[in-house]
């Protein structure tokens, strides 16, 4: 049995280097890599997503902050991407190692640097600025940057997607975490008990506005990813809910 977990390392260490030096191939993507955030990930908590904290929402440390061309005015936020160091670039890269992190932030522009003197996040150009942990998969610290090659991939979540209420009467609005599929949202509608659908829109990262007035109703949302996939949450939030609460649902994304 040893013997043959070996050769599966084995196998995915050559496969690794191969798609490293492959950057042209269908859909891979040349970019760059950056770290933030300290050893343990704390600093990478918050961001434009909108997420918090991102242990007790299930993201951990597997997380990075992207640049403009990637972000997309949010709606990025929660997709996967897999990352693999470019060895045919750099000898910075760590062989036979591949990183899937999530999108919870933004690294934002710096028009006072060129892109290749620390202007990283600037547009047209695909960064990711990475939590340290992860970044250490595939780098080695001196480097501080490495170029890399990417795909979005499909995301993997630990149970259902959740929904957390913030906000205040006459201006509600949701969070929507931990999506798996294709990890971000297209668009969202949201009924009462007591309305109609009403159809929602991106307040900032994976937060949505649109809710008028549903203190006291149960809640559904209709929501489909950007893969194209809709689900109902029939009620996921019941009556009695109050603001700052998260109610998990036994559904989720495949796509």
């Amino acid at each position: 049995m040893a013997a043959g977990a070996s050769g599966k390392r084995l196998i995915l260490q050559l496969l690794v280097a191969f798609l490293a030096a492959s950057a042209a191939m269908s859909d891979w993507l040349p970019g760059t890599a950056t770290f933030y955030g300290g050893s343990d990930g704390s600093g990478t908590m918050g961001g434009a997503c909108g997420y918090g904290d991102l242990y007790s929402q299930g993201y951990g440390t597997a997380t990075a902050a992207l640049s403009t061309a990637l972000f997309n005015d949010g709606a990025s936020c929660g997709q996967c991407y897999l990352i693999i160091c470019d060895q045919g670039k750099s000898d910075m890269c760590r062989p036979g190692k591949a990183i899937t992190v999530s999108a919870t932030n933004f690294c934002p522009p710096n028009w006072a640097l060129p892109s290749d003197d620390g202007g990283w996040c600037n547009p047209p150009r695909a960064h990711f600025d990475m939590a340290q942990p992860a970044w250490l998969n595939i780098g080695i610290y001196e480097a501080g940057i490495i170029p890399i090659v990417y795909q979005q991939v499909k995301c993997w979540r630990d149970g259902g997607v959740r929904f957390t209420i913030t906000g205040s009467n006459y201006f509600e609005v949701v969070l929507v975490t931990n999506m798996a599929g294709s990890g971000s949202i297209k668009s969202i509608s949201v009924k009462g008990t007591n309305t109609g659908w009403m159809q929602m829109s991106r307040n900032w990262g994976a937060i949505w506005q649109g809710m008028s007035s549903l203190e006291k109703q149960a809640i559904s949302f209709g929501v489909t990813s950007t893969g194209g996939q809709y689900i109902l949450f029939q009620d996921v939030i019941p009556a009695g809910w109050q603001y700052g609460q998260t109610f998990s649902s036994w559904r989720q994304f495949d796509y």
